[in-house]
């Protein structure tokens, strides 16, 4: 089974962690756990902005029936084909899906590559709270 993980972190730590996971690659020192698929958005705003229901509608149906085109892809769906065009750019600029030539006819041809999608989100509720702190009580 192929899972994509969908992380939301802060930037400066995905910075951070790409550079390190450079300097282990020029290292040849990889293991199979940086071999995961992993998209990381900045903040949770870029990951509702970019992962709508829509787009998550669309890329289900992909993966379950694996249409042949773009205009097939946007029947699944009922959506209009250019609105579905322009999520499935934008899905495989994000690595979530490819976009394959050579279907019928010349046709583009949308392609889930994964079997899943598992996300994490840490959301915040208070800003700079100390791990260690103690809940006020409700007194």
């Amino acid at each position: 089974m192929t899972t994509l993980y969908i992380t939301v972190g802060d930037r400066s730590q995905l910075r951070e962690d790409t550079l390190q996971f450079i300097q282990r690659a020029e290292a040849d020192e990889l293991d199979e756990h940086d071999e995961r698929a992993v998209l990381q958005f900045g903040t949770y705003d870029d990951l509702v902005d970019s992962l709508t229901p829509l787009r998550l509608e669309l890329i289900q149906a992909i993966a379950q029936e694996r249409p042949t085109s773009m205009r097939e892809a946007a029947r699944l769906v009922d959506r209009d084909v250019s609105d579905v065009h322009a999520d499935l750019k934008h899905l495989e600029v994000l690595g979530i899906l490819e976009l394959k030539e050579g279907g019928p006819s010349g046709a583009i041809q949308p392609v889930v590559p994964f079997d899943r999608i598992e996300m994490q989100i840490d959301y915040p509720l208070l800003e700079d709270v100390d791990a260690d702190s103690t809940p006020a009580s409700a007194d």
